[in-house]
């Protein structure tokens, strides 16, 4: 960790160890005399977007049901900062995915211009997410301690220092038992201790390549908060966040807070009572709810938006006493990041400079599109940028001896708007496939590929059904039967207009990340053979140059019985 990042750990620590010897929850009663109050803000889910975002998912819809643009880092930054000013005592967290499938701007510096940023906002303390170990556990180390990158140097500044705020994940470790981040953070307003929690979900590693977290374990999240939360305790350290990188959330739209989904009704109710708040990361949806924890207690559970575009607040009391956070005194809200405060000035200079030094590269046209083609889904679960990207990996594999191709829609991360001459450029195709991954060709069987699009269906951590439909070249043809028994979901198999043969051995161009078994396509793991067909970005921007536009390819390849 940075030089003051592990001045202030050392502090903090040795300081808890002399400590041994919008929305109002409930009904407040009497506020403990001399409370202490402090207001915690957090964002999650930032993934390097320096710039505000492009298109519509740009956009936050406010309380009063308006869409208004949202999110770039010098606005967040204003909003931090005024928010910060109203009131005596802040902390700033950071809830996960703050870096990785970032934009361009970020990415092709290795997403030290985010830390920088980070860095500059004063950022308490950082709960890592699934996509911090993108680039492996030692490029997240050097992201954390500084140093110039192994291969590429340091090619935004002279230098990189690291950061300066430690990274949290509790229930993370080495191969030897030892732990991979820190378990928590403490903090302190007027003498009393606060701490933070950061975990992440026990299942993270099928959302990441497996290289890049060998030798890595991932506990169980809820164990490991209950853990550290007795740990803390122990200490003295009485009021106590939990910064989880995992949506919970189990309600729609018209009731957010509903608790039907088995995820949310896990964590509340088991969830340590030593936690006085959880801010959760994970997906679009914002909601401020609260729930009783294990012991009766109400207890905020706040998330904002991913990408900037929200900051989540509460306004925390803490009775000098007992050094517990008065519950039913917590105020708080969810603060849409709009375009109609000042920017900071810093910020705003420091994100040209990021702009400046990758615009050579993110402007490069690499070809043109005849409409707006995006990850929007249709009931089969298909997306035409799903199936443009399925089919430019047949483009770019078929010489290679591929038939078919399947990619995954986690793996799309931005969409490809129609705009002006339908130019498309680096950055934007980027932005659709940041990850780096490598195509690769598996021989498989008929039998295997049939089980693989069987493994769409899924179930998650607590046993809910989960879907993940992947992306079929246009020669992939099926049936699709949602209300048949497992294993039989998936017929009609057709490749390139002739029925699939169990027995025979098929060519199937995947990228890495499911090769590998991720997503629960544990299948492609069984492959015969394999062999390397190149870069996915490069397979796109390929695709994407031929003269004639590209158009959205028609989302009828998975028929519904």
């Amino acid at each position: 960790m940075g030089g003051r990042a592990a001045l202030r750990r050392a502090l903090s620590i040795a300081a808890a160890l002399s400590a041994v010897a919008s929305a109002t929850i409930g009904h407040a009663g009497a506020l403990p005399p001399d409370a202490v109050p402090l207001r915690l803000i957090t964002f999650g889910d930032l993934h390097g977007n320096l710039l505000p975002p492009q298109g519509p998912q740009s956009e936050v819809v406010r309380s009063d049901g308006q869409s208004v643009p949202a999110g770039g880092a010098a606005y967040l930054a204003s909003y931090v900062d005024q928010l910060r000013g109203q009131a005596d005592d802040s902390v700033l967290y950071a809830v996960g995915d703050s870096w990785g499938s970032s934009p361009i701007e970020s990415a092709m510096f290795h997403d030290e211009p985010t830390i920088e940023f980070l860095n500059d906002l004063d950022v308490t303390a950082a709960a890592l997410g699934n996509h911090e170990f993108d680039n492996g556990f030692t490029e997240l180390q050097r992201l954390r301690d500084g140093g110039c990158h192994p291969e590429d140097g340091c090619r935004f500044s002279e230098s990189y220092e690291g950061a300066n705020f430690p990274f949290l994940g509790a229930n993370v470790t080495t191969a030897d038992g030892a732990p991979a981040a820190l378990p928590f953070d403490v903090s302190y307003v007027d003498g009393i201790p606060v701490g933070a929690i950061g975990v992440l979900p026990r299942n993270t590693p099928e959302y990441i390549r497996s290289d890049s977290i060998e030798n890595l374990h991932f506990g169980d999240e809820i164990e490991a908060v209950n853990r550290t939360a007795d740990t803390l305790d122990a200490l003295g350290i009485r009021s106590i966040i939990l910064l989880y990188k995992g949506d919970i959330a189990a309600g729609s739209d018209a009731d957010p807070c509903s608790l039907d989904n088995g995820r949310a009704k896990e964590v509340t109710t088991t969830v340590s009572s030593h936690v006085d708040l959880i801010v959760t990361s994970d997906g679009e949806g914002q909601f401020n709810c609260s729930y009783p924890d294990p012991s009766g207690q109400q207890r905020t559970v706040l998330q904002g938006a991913s990408r900037g575009r929200i900051l989540s607040v509460a306004d925390i009391m803490i009775d000098r006493a007992t050094r517990d956070v008065v519950r039913d005194r917590t105020v708080a809200f969810n603060q849409v990041i709009t375009h109609d405060i000042t920017p900071d000035p810093r910020t705003e200079d420091f994100i040209a400079k990021v702009a400046d030094r990758s615009s050579d590269t993110a402007a490069q046209e690499v070809g043109h599109i005849a409409a707006d083609i995006t990850r929007d889904r249709s009931p089969s679960g298909e997306s035409s940028l799903g199936n443009l990207v399925a089919d430019a990996q047949l483009a770019a594999t078929a010489p290679l001896g591929a038939q078919i191709a399947l990619t995954n829609p986690g793996g799309l991360r931005g969409d490809l708007y129609f705009d002006d001459d339908g130019a498309v450029t680096y950055g934007e195709a980027y932005g659709v496939q940041p990850f780096g991954n490598f195509l690769q060709i598996l021989e498989m069987t008929g039998a295997q590929l049939t089980a693989v699009l069987e493994q769409q269906f899924q179930t998650d951590i607590t046993g809910a059904a989960l879907e993940r439909i992947l992306a079929p070249s246009h020669n992939l043809r099926y049936t699709l039967d949602r209300s048949a028994a497992p294993g039989q979901r998936v017929r009609d198999i057709t490749v390139s207009g002739a029925p699939l043969d169990l027995g025979a051995t098929y060519s199937v161009a995947v990228n890495d990340y499911l090769a590998g078994g991720s997503d629960g396509f544990s299948v492609f793991t069984e492959a015969r053979s394999r062999v390397g067909a190149g870069e996915e970005l490069t397979a796109l921007t390929t695709f994407l140059s031929d003269p004639a536009p590209s158009r959205p390819p028609a989302r009828d390849r998975i028929r519904l019985h």
